[in-house]
């Protein structure tokens, strides 16, 4: 074994292992690789443990090897290359190999062969080769690169929250990621060739065809569009989606491609912070009192609509604006400096005030409001206030004031009870009527044994609470209505009308107010409600004679209307229906056939079939029983009821051919019962078809 390296100026360094026993053709191939412009640094070996050794310890840009050396040939080294799987080109340089040989030796995985007595090829076929080389070893790194990159995108794909589909022009799937099967609860297996359609009710796949035909004919991405999935299980999700189209190597559409992501939860919050938005809305548009909010420098953001109502300017008049401006002139400072103080409690409910304010008309006013301060709210920002017009009020109290002569005289003489009572439920002062609504013999006597209202005179103590708490609130009580005890442990009933009086603090020192007894108003009521009972058991009777005199014509259908109802409010109670809906189908299905009195006896009990005209006859009960009911209390639409009861939701019913929702719910109730309980009965032309 021999090493030998050349160099030459410009020329190219060739790594070559010779795989030869001649020295000399080998140094007169060494010779042609010079000549052809290469730099041969090269070592020859003869044996295969040579050739082992001689790979091991260096990298080979080619082997140029004899086809056969008494140690081993050609096809042995091409062997172990492959083998062991190196890369090397390998060239035959041969004096005595014969075409077929060099033919097989190139099917085994030789490069190329060259004669020893035609060297000249070997340097144009060394080229290629090397040429080759290059060009496979760049393949191999694009390939790699690509699988590189396939891995990558694959490993995205696998793992975003969003769903990928590729689907082809017909919309089907022909290519998605795991995403895409948890949003629609299917398997691989299930998902793969299924149509989009399958996953949507026929309104939303028309939404989503017409999107794939627009991106079809433009050509442009569809960015968003919303969608709605019908998963495996039956439960709906709503989706949002991006699509594109898909175009073969040819530039020919072949489908479309796109991201879905799960946004049902989004729009349930979407939908639930509307509805929010819709009921305080109409809290606020609908309030009695009006709602303000201003900001830190006093001007007003937003203003309810009873704005115009109780101020006389409409809400595009004053939002926008200084709400000072309508503060009487009196008393614009201290406003300033209460207001001063509010912007500085932030997050604070406010103390409630009163104030004198400037109609539009120029009139004066009484304000009475309490408020937060959400200037740090950034959905608020600002003082949100309650204001009430107490004007009334003020002047009644300025008008106490002003006849105090006269209250002494009211108070002594008032049939209604008036008193003063401190906050833990000390009685202040009592008049005299009320000492007798609560059996003492004088005012005297009952402020000296009642110390404590809550548990002596009131019978709910709890009411005395809620009682404070609308003091507290409001600063008066209006209308509350509760149950005192006399002083013998008897009760009844008052209606309590109060205001607050406080200290300079704010704090309550008593109330005062005129206590009315409403016993005799309650005692009519509860007659009253006993006179609508015993009103409605005397219709009940009229009904059931009704009932029993229709079935004494029609004996064959003797309880049919009872049953009918029994079965109707069964249906009704499962439905989730209330108490007073289920009496209303009861009370129908006791009369629905009322009608039939008007028909005459032969035809209601005739044993055989009815003729077209016996039967046209039977037809018009359920507008006669209409007849007879549609002037009762329409607050029940019984009449309304008994004429649908047989009415169809296909439209094939009479007397109206209504269909679907045109029907009222308690007539189609009405309308099963009646059917079930028929089929369920025997009648003099057939025998009972059983449930």
């Amino acid at each position: 074994m021999k090493k030998t390296t050349s160099g030459a100026g410009n020329s190219r360094v060739l790594q070559v292992l010779m795989v030869d026993d001649s020295e000399d053709d080998v140094l007169l191939t060494i010779r042609e690789l010079k000549r052809g412009g290469y730099n041969p640094v090269y070592e020859r070996v003869e044996t295969l443990s040579a050739m082992q050794t001689a790979l091991k310890n260096k990298q080979w840009d080619i082997i140029l090897c004899d086809y056969k050396m008494p140690s081993f040939n050609a096809l042995s080294v091409i062997a172990f290359l492959k083998k062991n799987n190196m890369e090397i080109p390998i060239i035959i340089v041969s004096g005595t190999i014969g075409e077929e040989t060099a033919t097989e030796c190139m099917r085994l995985g030789a490069h190329d062969y060259v004669m020893k007595t035609n060297l000249s090829r070997l340097c144009p076929a060394i080229a290629r080769e090397m040429e080759e080389v290059e060009i496979r070893k760049k393949q191999c790194l694009a390939e790699e690169l690509l699988r590189q990159s396939e891995e990558k995108y694959r490993s995205i794909l696998e793992n975003i929250q969003e769903g990928y589909f590729e689907v082809d022009l017909a919309g089907n799937f022909t290519f998605f990621n795991e995403s895409l099967c948890r949003m629609t609860g299917c398997s691989r297996k299930e998902l793969y060739g299924a149509s989009y359609k399958q996953f949507s009710d026929k309104e939303f796949s028309n939404k989503v065809f017409q999107t794939f035909n627009k991106i079809y004919k433009t050509g442009e991405q569809y960015k968003v569009f919303d969608w709605q999935i019908i998963r495996k299980d039956g439960t709906k999700r709503y989706i949002e989606a991006s699509a594109s189209l898909r175009k073969d190597l040819s530039d020919k559409p072949i489908g479309f491609r796109g991201l879905i992501r799960d946004i049902t939860e989004r729009k349930q919050i979407e939908e639930a912070l509307r509805r929010s938005e819709k009921f305080f809305k109409e809290v606020t548009e609908n309030s009695s009192d009006i709602i303000i909010i201003v900001d830190e420098n006093g001007n007003l953001k937003y203003c309810s609509p009873s704005m115009e109502h109780i101020t006389g300017y409409r809400q595009d008049e004053v939002v926008g604006k200084s709400g000072f401006v309508f503060i009487h002139p009196d008393e614009i400072n201290r406003a300033f400096d209460e207001f001063g103080k509010a912007v500085q409690e932030k997050g604070c409910l406010l103390p409630a005030n009163t104030f004198k304010v400037l109609h539009k008309d120029g009139s004066l006013r009484y304000f009475y409001g309490t408020g937060k301060n959400l200037l740090d709210n950034p959905d608020i920002a600002g003082i949100v206030m309650n204001i009430r017009d107490i004007t009334e009020a003020k002047k009644a109290e300025e008008t106490i004031k002003k006849s105090e002569a006269k209250y002494r005289s009211i108070f002594e003489n008032a049939i209604e009870g008036i008193y003063q009572v401190t906050f833990d439920g000390r009685f202040i002062t009592a008049n005299t009527a009320f000492a007798r609504m609560a059996g003492y013999d004088s005012p005297e006597e009952l402020i000296k044994s009642v110390k404590n209202a809550k548990t002596q005179l009131y019978v709910h103590p709890e009411d005395r609470d809620k009682f404070l708490q609308i003091m507290e609130t409001n600063n008066f009580a209006e209308g509350f209505e509760t149950q005192f005890l006399r002083k013998d442990g008897s009760t009844f009933w008052v209606v309590l009308n109060a205001r607050a009086v406080r200290d300079e603090k704010g704090n309550i020192i008593y109330n005062e107010g005129l206590v009315e007894d409403i016993t005799p108003r309650k005692q009519a009521e509860e007659k009253l409600k006993q006179s609508l009972e015993r009103l409605k058991k005397a219709v009940n009777t009229t009904i059931n004679v009704l009932v029993s005199a229709l079935e004494s014509r029609d004996p064959y259908t003797a309880g049919h209307q009872t049953q009918v109802a029994n079965l109707a409010c069964a249906i009704a109670q499962e439905m989730g229906f209330d108490k007073d809906k289920v009496e209303e189908i009861r009370m129908a299905g006791v009369i629905h056939d009322i009608g039939k009195l008007s028909i005459p006896v032969e035809i209601l009990s005739k044993p055989t079939k009815l003729t077209s005209l016996e039967f046209s006859l039977i037809k018009e009960h359920s507008q006669s029983g209409f007849e007879m009911l549609k002037d009762v209390d329409p607050s029940w639409p019984l009449a309304e009821i008994v004429l649908q009861h047989h009415e169809r939701l296909n439209g094939s019913g009479y007397p109206r051919n209504l269909k679907g929702d045109e029907i009222l719910m308690e007539a189609r109730i009405l309308a099963v019962a009646d059917v079930v309980e028929a089929m369920a009965s025997h009648r003099p032309y057939r025998a009972s078809l059983g449930v």
